[in-house]
């Protein structure tokens, strides 16, 4: 048996996860998952001697996920994962087997939060792709995709991130899915992603979408239907809603055709207006399309992948005139990164990851009073762990090193004053 695939996910202020794959050959010489136990041992990386079991799951699985609690802000812990006795070890990726990686060295440093009182949680997700019955393909049907044995994966993924960022240690407030809610736009598809989020909560009050690139009208004998605009949102139309003093935008950065992103004219227009009659308020913006040169030059599918060049200057202007603005996120490259903002602005530019696919989860915010916490957390159902664990071998076996992020990309601690927001 291998013990393999060790990844540490999320580390907080006072927890910590690992997730790892067994497996062995069978007879014909095949990797198959294999059942086996879950143990971490952990230990402060100042303390002498051998770590100490912390968690011990005797359940069988072959898709581990150990959630470490109890642990102490801003301390440095070291740790070792087995599984029936073996200790775990990283993937032949860089993402974790690279110099310096906590994979690597076998410690971490939990973080120290901001200040004041929690005020509260927004979990940050896109890229359902519902209606998907193929995952990981490119054009024209390579490289070789990975399809579901027995049912439709995206439902699969979608279930498993709407019961967890409901759970009491999760305890979202709010969710954004930033585009891509479905395959192909159909009316079919948006209905019934619709229903699914109407089972979690009301569309404006628990829950925020925008459209993606797959989400696009549907274009018929020269006429263009808009099956998901009559679900959700008419197109190229910004959504705004404000949270007890938190402001949220919604962009819609598609096209009719083509991956690539725009905004046209009235659309920027009224963000300008919105902008400039409060510029000092909270703001997290949100939009399918990454918006900054270096996400354009750092993702496979080159600057005419992410919002055109004219547009991304003008969202940067309109950020510098408005310094309430502390946070745009967005999805489409189905990676965790924060990229470098293309002037001297203070708002963070995060990319999200997938939840239809390896890693499979999603982005918690939690606001404090002083600065806010984000953390990636990979969903927990036992269908989704198998799913997650199936695809992380897409696109040659090179998914991880492209959508895990680094472990700063996944877990960070930025002060910020929200003083002025309403506690829930």
């Amino acid at each position: 048996m291998t013990v393999s695939d060790l990844e540490l996910v999320t580390v907080t202020d006072r927890s910590a996860i690992l997730t790892w794959t067994t497996r062995a050959r069978d007879r014909a010489g095949r990797w198959r998952p294999v059942p086996a136990d879950t143990e971490v041992r952990i230990a402060p990386a100042d303390s002498i001697g051998p770590a100490r079991t912390h968690h011990l799951d005797s359940r069988s699985t072959a898709y581990h996920y150990a959630e470490i609690t109890g642990l102490e802000p801003g301390r440095a812990y070291r740790f070792e994962a087995y599984s029936n006795g073996r200790r775990a070890v990283p993937a032949r990726t860089l993402v974790t087997r690279r110099s310096g990686t906590p994979e690597s060295t076998g410690t971490f440093t939990t973080a120290t939060p901001p200040p004041g009182r929690l005020l509260r949680t927004v979990a940050l997700a896109n890229d359902v792709h519902y209606g998907e019955h193929t995952s990981g393909l490119v054009v024209s049907g390579l490289p070789t995709g990975f399809r579901h044995d027995t049912a439709l994966y995206p439902e699969i993924m979608l279930d498993a991130l709407l019961e967890d960022v409901r759970s009491p240690d999760r305890a979202a407030d709010h969710l954004i899915i930033a585009g891509d809610l479905t395959d192909s736009g159909t009316r079919d598809q948006s209905l019934a992603v619709r229903a699914r989020l109407d089972s979690w909560g009301t569309l404006g009050r628990d829950y925020f979408v925008c459209r993606g690139n797959h989400d696009k009208p549907e274009q018929l004998r020269g006429e263009t239907r808009d099956h998901w605009g009559a679900v959700f949102h008419s197109r190229q139309r910004l959504v705004e809603y404000h949270l007890g003093g938190l402001r949220l935008i919604g962009l819609d950065t598609t096209r009719l055709t083509g991956s690539g992103g725009t905004i046209v004219a009235p659309q920027r227009d009224q963000l300008r207006e919105i902008l400039s009659a409060s510029p000092h308020q909270p703001t997290l913006i949100f939009g399918h399309h990454p918006v900054t040169s270096h996400a354009a030059v750092s993702n496979p599918g080159g600057p005419g992948f992410v919002l055109d060049p004219s547009n991304a200057a003008a969202l940067h202007t309109l950020y510098r005139n408005a310094p309430g603005v502390f946070l745009h996120h967005s999805g489409h490259t189905h990676r965790n990164r924060r990229s470098r903002p293309n002037i001297g602005i203070d708002v963070e530019f995060l990319e999200v990851a997938a939840v239809k696919e390896y890693p499979g989860g999603y982005m918690l915010l939690r606001i404090y009073e002083g600065g806010y916490t984000a953390n990636f957390y990979k969903t927990r159902s036992d269908a989704a762990r198998s799913w997650s664990t199936r695809t992380r071998r897409q696109y040659l076996g090179l998914h991880p090193d492209h959508s895990l992020g680094s472990c700063t990309d996944r877990n960070h601690v930025t002060r910020r004053d929200f003083s002025g927001l309403t506690r829930l």
